[in-house]
């Protein structure tokens, strides 16, 4: 492809991106912001709607001539699959071209859910969901896959995640399985950038430049915009915020890792080896889970005991919280984004966890309050994984 062929196609894509970025838009409009002339803006306009990407929506109000022609995206030109695959639950999506879900299903990943049974369960919910909104595979863009790391990006390969409860999980081509068994082109990113693509789509009126996202399930996943854009580094450890060391002279989180990092404190599998060490040494029953052995006890049943007040439990939560906000402090006078997201199960376990984190990390913020990031669990919450999976690909359309 030549020069001016490239030129010609990335301004198309600019265009087609800049009217998916609200509900309608204008030519004048994009006149004002792109550096096109009047006749090559309407050659594009007029071979994406042509095309089926574009749609016209109405007329504008008049500012002393003629009404001028609103353009607005054909949502159901294409569709798109948002896959999460994430340690305790995974997710999939069905998205129109404005992101809005068609369809959405959940599903915990137990010990049964290996590989090959979940790419099988995906290719099975993606017949029912296009049945059940009258579409055609062939109306299918591809599927983003936002996932649990480390990864492969380039190569669509899961490499060795941790904690999965099903065995088989490391060196996974999940592109690969789900492109044979579905007939679907699939791309991979990981979860936490997909989540923060999400999350900075639903904010995309604010025009936010520089976010952090974190997750705290079983592990700590993080991510970090500057600028508008995903940062990548050297390799892709989307974990490693949890081997942060917190306490120099702390533990190990089951013998692995950094002593003394933020993941031995503030996370799911932090949270369980506590109240499973206290059981083994004949601390009094827990709250729905008087009938398991220590081994047995899981999350949710500490999220039950602190919703029913258990002291001790509580006190557990709150003293996680309490590393995590210093976690937080440490990369915000780091990173000194604009905006802190913060999700997860653990996050959203109970209101104490988000507002003790926040509250110590706001208290070890350098130049507070002059700098003040701004605090939430995002818009999107426990779909955002999900749904920026299908904003990644969204982003990647063929023109």
């Amino acid at each position: 492809m030549n020069k001016v062929s490239q030129a010609a196609l990335s301004a198309k894509k600019s265009v087609f991106e800049r009217i998916a970025g609200q509900e309608h838009v204008s030519k004048a409009e994009l006149l004002d912001e792109f550096g096109l002339t009047s006749s090559s803006l309407t050659r594009l306009l007029d071979e994406l709607t042509s095309e089926g990407w574009l749609a016209e929506a109405g007329f504008g109000e008049s500012t002393g001539g003629r009404k001028p022609i609103l353009y607005q995206v054909n949502p159901r030109h294409k569709v798109i699959f948002g896959l999460e695959i994430s340690r305790l639950y995974s997710a999939l999506g069905l998205f129109d071209l404005n992101m809005k879900a068609l369809s959405y299903c959940r599903w915990t990943m137990d010990e049964t859910m290996t590989p090959e049974k979940l790419v099988r369960h995906v290719s099975a919910k993606i017949d029912v969901m296009l049945q059940e909104n009258g579409l055609d595979k062939d109306k299918v863009a591809g599927i983003g896959v936002g996932a649990v790391g480390p990864l492969d990006r380039h190569r669509g390969v899961i490499l060795e995640p941790r904690y999965f409860a099903a065995a088989g999980w490391a060196h996974v081509p999940i592109c690969e399985q789900l492109e044979k068994e579905t007939g679907i082109p699939a791309t991979l990113e990981n979860g936490a950038n997909t989540a923060l693509i999400g999350e900075h789509w639903a904010l995309r009126g604010e025009k936010v430049q520089h976010m952090l996202y974190i997750h705290a399930g079983s592990g700590l996943r993080s991510a970090m915009m500057s600028g508008g854009s995903l940062v990548h580094g050297a390799m892709d450890m989307e974990g490693s915020i949890g081997q942060m060391i917190i306490q120099t002279d702390g533990p190990r989180l089951h013998n692995e890792g950094n002593y003394g990092a933020l993941e031995a404190f503030a996370s799911v599998q932090a949270l369980e080896k506590q109240v499973r060490e206290q059981r083994k040494m004949g601390r009094s029953q827990l709250a729905g889970a008087e009938n398991f052995q220590p081994d047995g006890i899981h999350f949710d049943m500490l999220v039950e005991a602190l919703n029913e007040g258990d002291p001790f439990i509580r006190e557990l939560f709150t003293q996680s919280a309490v590393y995590m906000g210093i976690g937080l402090a440490n990369l915000i006078n780091i990173l000194h984004p604009e905006t802190v997201i913060l999700g997860g199960a653990l996050i959203n376990a109970h209101g104490l966890y988000y507002d003790t984190a926040i509250s110590v990390a706001q208290k070890n913020i350098y130049y507070y309050p002059e700098y003040q990031p701004v605090f939430s669990k995002g818009v999107l919450q426990e779909h955002a994984v999900s749904t920026g999976a299908a904003v990644m690909m969204f982003k990647q359309l063929p023109l």
